[in-house]
């Protein structure tokens, strides 16, 4: 019988930093890597969507993996992210990160029917992954079916997590950790203000970007029985969470702005094409990372 993946927390998912020059920035990453793990993450999942994924050229996804297990060491797991639309270039990325020392990989395969998931799947699981972690995306729908994430959960050892991002997601919590007896690791994502529901119906794990010391205090403070303060933390992030979560797009924009202003990245860009951020936008985010800034030092002590 598998036993539960051995993580519980806050697994960040990490912007991409680039420089001036739009190169990625070597060493904006590192200290960004260092900071969440000062303030206690339990995880690093890169690159993924917040990370501008489809937007990286091979040489700077494996670039990114590579610093960030390296910074990482033993102290936390790092999920590389393997999004790729197509099958041959998801295995040659899958390759490529087991060569850099990189044992966890996120797959994102998209669904067009279950048996050509399922090859899918076992091929990538084939090349010899310690630990796979599904993501089960749908912005608009339920997602997978939970036949098929049971089969592949009962059939292929290293399928140990699911990362749920499904409209809505909470009832997919509850019903998957029932049906796995808690033994398949949850987390979730993009339903970050959903975050304290999340919490509730018992996931292991939360995948949002940026706000480290913030989110892992929220986490800490629920695992301990602090309710209160765990939702009145909460509560102080929901105009940000309200903003951010427009869009994908707005969230990039936001939380890279956010760290530069916290001094992490040297610039804010970010890459086309993007939704663009206005000057609206602008005006409601200063006002925002004024208050995660003043939040995050209340919860720094």
């Amino acid at each position: 019988m598998k036993e539960l993946f051995p993580v519980k927390g806050i697994i960040t998912v990490l912007n991409t930093p680039f420089d001036s020059n739009d190169r990625l920035d070597e060493q904006a990453l590192r200290l960004h890597v260092r900071m969440a793990m000062e303030a206690g993450v339990a995880g690093f999942l890169v690159p993924a969507m917040a990370s501008e994924v489809y937007k990286l050229t091979m040489a700077e996804r494996l670039k990114m993996v590579g610093i960030v297990t390296e910074e990482a060491g033993e102290k936390v797991p790092v999920f590389a992210g393997a999004g790729e639309t197509d099958h041959q270039k998801r295995l040659e990325i899958v390759g490529r990160y087991l060569e850099l020392g990189c044992r966890n990989v996120l797959l994102q395969i998209p669904f067009e029917n279950e048996e050509l998931f399922k090859s899918h799947f076992r091929q990538v699981a084939d090349l010899g992954i310690e630990t796979i972690m599904l993501q089960d995306w749908d912005a608009s729908g339920y997602g997978l079916p939970d036949p098929l994430i049971l089969d592949l959960f009962n059939t292929v050892e290293a399928f140990r997590c699911l990362k749920i991002e499904t409209v809505p997601a909470g009832v997919k919590y509850s019903r998957l950790l029932q049906l796995t007896e808690g033994r398949l690791h949850l987390s979730g994502g993009w339903a970050v203000t959903q975050m304290i529901e999340a919490l509730q119906r018992g996931v292991h794990a939360f995948m949002p970007t940026g706000m480290h010391f913030i989110y892992t205090a929220i986490y800490n403070a629920f695992q301990a029985g602090e309710y209160v303060r765990a939702e009145a933390l909460f509560n102080e992030l929901l105009p940000v969470l309200a903003f951010s979560n427009q869009h994908l797009d707005i969230s990039i924009h936001f939380y890279k702005r956010l760290l530069h202003r916290q001094g992490i990245y040297s610039t804010p860009l970010v890459r086309q094409p993007i939704l663009p951020f206005d000057s609206y936008h602008e005006k409601l985010a200063d006002r925002l990372m004024e208050r995660v800034i003043r939040l995050e030092a209340a919860v720094k002590g």
